[in-house]
């Protein structure tokens, strides 16, 4: 029987890891006077081109506005079909729609959440021009099969890599080995936090040029600067474009965070290697698969549940973890459930089976690198008192 007892403090889902480095850097940079996108931000998308190994890296202020302005600066519009995945963020979806394009959807892989290349090919017409894979909680997706059929098809891949910074495919890290773009996110939950704020990446030089155009109000090269000494005032609107640039205080924040990255990337191993080896051992929980081509980089611990050994479903595993103190999320209620989806596309129960389940089963449980080894150690335990309460 076990002997849990319920801890007195909340532990939160999720906290960032903001550091003296970070504030002082910001600080300094509310000093200098240049609080909108400036050199910090330059200096910024230099050091994570550099760090991931590519060509170009363009700040923004989201993930969201990256994957929109990727699909633009690739030509994706009105009658185009781009196919992606129904576990993700709606955004993924939403920016395929605010291109003009129709969101095809492919089922997952059950053993790793992420989209499955077998789907994808299922799902290509004449009228496929992109696809966009998910790197999901920081596992990463089949990558050679994907671009194999881009190849083939003459397809633009943008991946979304929101998830994924610090993830590796076959020992390359993501964004570094890229016909067509990465998308990362910097949102406060990540394992790099600008607050908001996100990264398109990209080797191709045409894709960077417009993308910088879109992103800036459609405003022609380097008018960011047209206050500075030597600036000019001149400028051109080339396309009608967002605004949708990452500034000075976001990237200073970035910057330093960039420098102790390996740390917290060090913590989160840590912590996710607790969790694996703790649930693997039990039969009524599903610890996450990490194949052999994937680094995976611990943005998420994913668990799922096994209900057939359990008599509770799990949102009430959830409930009960929040009465145990602990903080959880599920990523992600899938796309193809969200009613505007349903609405407008007619997706039922059954259309993506594997989605369906993996979402049924899951539970995003604590993981963060101010995390201590007894928060770890709370967590297991916690997790092992309600299958404990609830084992058929």
């Amino acid at each position: 029987m076990s002997n849990f007892q319920i801890r007195e403090d909340f532990l939160p889902y999720n906290q960032p890891d903001i550091t003296d480095a970070e504030v002082n850097e910001v600080v300094d940079t509310l000093r200098s006077g240049w609080i909108a996108r400036g050199p910090r931000t330059v200096k910024f998308e230099a050091a994570f081109a550099e760090y991931l190994g590519a060509k170009h890296a363009l700040a923004l202020n989201s993930c969201t506005a990256a994957l929109h302005v990727a699909l633009l600066s690739a030509g994706i519009g009105e009658g185009d079909e781009v196919i992606t995945t129904p576990m993700t963020f709606a955004s993924t979806a939403n920016t395929i729609l605010h291109c003009g394009a129709t969101p095809v959807f492919a089922d997952i892989d059950y053993r790793t959440g992420c989209i499955d290349p077998e789907q994808v090919k299922a799902k290509i017409t004449p009228r496929t021009k992109a696809i966009v894979p998910v790197h999901y909680s920081g596992q990463v997706c089949d990558l050679d099969p994907l671009y194999e059929m881009a190849d083939r098809y003459n397809l633009f891949i943008s991946e979304d890599a929101a998830h994924a910074l610090w993830s590796r495919y076959k020992g390359r890290l993501i964004g570094s080995r890229l016909h067509g773009a990465a998308c990362y996110s910097f949102y406060a939950t990540k394992n790099l936090t600008t607050g908001e704020g996100g990264m398109l990446v990209t080797n191709d030089d045409e894709l960077d040029a417009k993308a910088r155009i879109w992103a800036g109000q459609g405003m022609s090269k380097n008018a960011w600067n047209r206050y500075a000494k030597g600036g000019s005032w001149r400028y051109d609107i080339c396309e009608p474009g967002f605004k949708y640039n990452m500034f000075d205080i976001q990237a200073a924040l970035g910057l330093k965070q960039l420098e102790h990255l390996e740390d917290m990337q060090h913590k989160r191993l840590r912590i996710a290697a607790r969790y694996q080896e703790a649930f693997g051992k039990c039969d009524a929980l599903d610890p996450p698969f990490v194949p052999d081509y994937t680094t995976h980089c611990w943005h998420l611990y994913v668990l799922r549940i096994v209900p057939e050994q359990l008599t509770i479903d799990r949102d009430r595993f959830i409930e009960e973890l929040n009465a145990r103190n602990v903080g959880t999320s599920v990523h992600f209620i899938p796309v193809t459930q969200m009613s505007y989806y349903q609405n407008r596309y007619g997706f039922k129960p059954g259309d993506f089976p594997n989605t369906d389940k993996h979402f049924d089963r899951i539970i995003s449980l604590p993981l963060y690198p101010t995390m201590t080894d007894d928060d770890a150690q709370y967590v297991v335990d916690a997790v092992l008192d309600i299958v404990e309460k609830y084992h058929k």
